[in-house]
């Protein structure tokens, strides 16, 4: 594992993520299909960096996204020891799955896992999603905590073929739809060339 990897992942631990405000009842996070891609077999390299490989040198095409959030319960209580998962495309619109070639970036990890900390927040760092045939930009999230599951999708705030996808658009609820539709934009650390964006799963 490179140096700069061991970094990200064993600096987390340290990370002050922005506290959310809570109301008393918050909007439970609507469900989405789990979909065709979920891995049959959970790739041996699965931490929370999906933009490097294990024992691969080179890092995963597309622009480099630090995806965080806050796993509460309606009321508003961080839920600590969730466990975390997010699978994606990579840049080429192609899975890390049998079923779509196997994908196309062999430096890109397709699927990570983390458990979240005290305080509820959870950190990957990835890649921006694209579009590929017939769906919009996103990025699957599967959280556990004991008995309760919940598996979403997450989409891009702006992104024109949102509207067209089917399966953000089976929600008919507009605040609950627009709640999957999250802002990926440029750090406000100068030093930083990732983008950073948030969401925050209520789990009911």
């Amino acid at each position: 594992m490179s140096l700069s990897r061991r970094t990200f992942l064993t600096g987390f631990s340290g990370l002050t993520l922005c506290s959310i405000a809570s109301s008393a009842s918050a909007r439970v996070t609507p469900r989405q299909s789990l979909g065709p891609f979920y891995p049959q077999k959970l790739p041996v390299d699965s931490d929370a960096d999906l933009t490097s490989v294990d024992d691969k040198n080179g890092q995963a095409t597309g622009q480099v996204t630090r995806l965080s959030g806050r796993v509460t319960d309606q009321s508003g209580v961080p839920i600590k020891n969730a466990q975390v998962e997010i699978w994606q495309c990579d840049a080429f619109g192609a899975y890390h799955h049998p079923r779509d070639g196997g994908g196309v970036d062999p430096f890109f990890q397709g699927y990570g896992r983390t458990t979240t900390d005290d305080d509820g927040n959870y950190l990957f760092k990835t890649i921006k999603p694209v579009a590929y045939s017939g769906r919009a930009p996103h990025i699957h999230m599967k959280v556990i905590d004991g008995l309760r599951e919940l598996v979403t999708q997450i989409y891009v705030r702006g992104e024109p073929a949102n509207k067209g996808d089917f399966l953000l658009n089976a929600i008919r609820n507009k605040q609950s739809r627009q709640s999957l539709e999250i802002a990926f934009e440029a750090s406000t650390d100068l030093t930083e060339s990732e983008l950073v964006a948030r969401f925050d799963p209520v789990l009911g």
